[in-house]
Formats: structure tokens, sequence, C-alpha cells
């Protein structure tokens, strides 16, 4: 079977499972996610590829450690900043993701605790040149980053130059990984095809990336079951993925987790832990 046959077969497989007639007015597209039997059937189907975490039942009760407590709005301000870090501190989330220009005064708040910073690189459109991309995670990591969310370069995909993709993504899972950091990339899920998700995803595993991510918050969608099935069929179990974009409820949260995310990034994070609704977009 060539790269685009397994491709193919991979995207069959997860879409004929969860089922693809129209979608269902109260489900705005996304009916997997109101549908556990079949998100457990997929998984039943594939459990030596699929990292399953079963039913919400069986969803660990701390979730606050799967969170991304996330502020990317471009009028946050310093004392936003301020605020975020304490509320991270406070529940124990996984940990801050932030803009490049905030990175060291959020790693100078949340020093001495077990929360993490994260900022975005080439974010949100993921339209710069790979070395600048590359430039700008070792920057945020001399600043006290530990975790970089990097947008590809869609528009690469999107025209077939999977190798101007891959190595994207390889240069700045170099800089993280020479600083013993983590990448994860943002495919932004809502402008891609099924197919194309399935060859981002792929791609970010050459890559040596250690996350596969869903969405930036502004690509106009969120992060669906479906595609967290689709991306943990593509990159196996052991690679991690996060669920961002439209995650605003606990409910909301046990269903990435069900399907395979192992991260969630949103900035209703106090609203997931303490069983709330956000009306925050991502």
């Amino acid at each position: 079977m060539n790269e685009r046959e397994l491709i193919e077969a991979v995207t069959r497989e997860v879409l004929a499972a969860l089922g693809t007639g129209d979608p269902c007015e109260d489900c705005h597209g996304s009916c997997a996610a109101h549908s556990p039997d079949r998100v457990r059937s997929v998984v039943a189907n594939g459990a030596d590829r699929v990292s399953y975490r079963g039913g919400g039942a069986d969803v660990p009760m701390d979730l606050a450690k799967y969170i991304d407590h996330t502020l990317l709005k471009p009028d946050a301000t310093a004392h936003d900043i301020d605020v975020l870090c304490s509320e991270a501190a406070e529940y124990g989330f996984a940990s801050v993701c932030v803009n490049p220009a905030w990175v060291k005064r959020a790693a100078t708040n949340l020093r001495g605790t077990e929360v993490k910073v994260a900022s975005v690189v080439g974010f949100p459109f993921g339209a710069t040149l790979p070395e600048i991309k590359a430039m700008e995670a070792r920057r945020v990591l001399r600043d006290g980053a530990r975790e970089i969310d990097m947008v590809i370069n869609i528009g690469a995909l999107k025209s077939g130059q999977r190798d101007v993709v891959e190595t994207d993504i390889a240069k700045v899972s170099d800089a993280c990984h020479e600083s013993g950091a983590l990448n994860k990339v943002i495919i932004e899920t809502s402008l891609l095809t099924d197919e194309e998700k399935v060859i981002a995803s792929d791609l970010a595993r050459r890559a040596k990336a250690d996350y596969v991510k869903t969405s930036t918050g502004y690509g106009g969608g969120g992060a669906t079951v479906a595609d967290v099935l689709l991306m943990r069929e593509t990159v196996g179990p052991k690679m991690g993925i996060k669920a961002s974009g439209g995650v605003r409820s606990r409910e909301d949260a046990e269903e990435m987790i069900a399907a395979g995310a192992t991260r969630i990034g949103a900035s209703a994070g106090i609203a997931i832990v303490t069983g709330g609704v956000s009306n925050e977009q991502y």
C-alpha cells in the first residue's frame, strides 16, 4: 500500500465508523460529539492504534492537568496575564499559553509552581518562513517557554508541498528539542479536507513533533470529536493530541479526551474544571 492509499484508507475507516450523513441542526456539523456509542465503536475497532480513554465516567476527575489555560487575544494586558497565571497556579493547569511578548512575564509569575509556560509561533496564520519560526521558537524558549504551539504553512499543505510543510515543522521541533521543550503543531482543521487533516497529522509525526493540535481558535472553527479521532487514528497511540477551539465545558473536554485528546487548549479552563459553561470562543 503506497502513502496515498494509506491516507485514503485511514480517512475512510474513521469517517465510515462515525457516519457521514448530513449534519443535524442541533449538532452544528459535529454529530459525533453527541454520539458516544459511535465514538466507542471507532475506538473499539482500532484499539491497537487508538488511544481511547473511555466514556465520561472513565475520564479522570482532575481535568486541570489536561488544560492549557489560554489567553491569546491581541488586546490582553499585563494585568490580564497576571490574572491568567494566578488562576493557572490556583487550579493546577498544565500550562498557560500566551503570546510571545508575555512569555517572560508569565515565566516570572509562575516560577516555583508546576505550571509550564507555552507560547505560539507563526500564529495565527502560519505563513512565515521556517527559519523565522525556528528563530521565534528559540527566543521564547530563552524567555522561559517550555512548550511551543506552532501553526503549519497551511497554504503549502493545500498546494501539495508536503516537503515544505515537513521542513517547517522539523525546524521548530529541532529548536524545541534542543531545549528539552515540546512542539505542538496546529494544523487548523477547519480549513482542511479530511484527507488534508490526515496528511498534516502524518507530516507532524514524521517531523518529530510531540503533539498535533486542531485549531488556533481564529480559523473559523474549532475542535470536533471527529477530527480528534481522525488525528489519533493517523498518529497512533503515543503522540499527543491537543483539542483547542470551542471547548467550553466539562462535557466538551470529556468528549475530546474520550476521543483521544491528551491536552485541551481553552480560555474556559475554570468553567471546565468547575462544571460551568463559558462563552469564550478559543
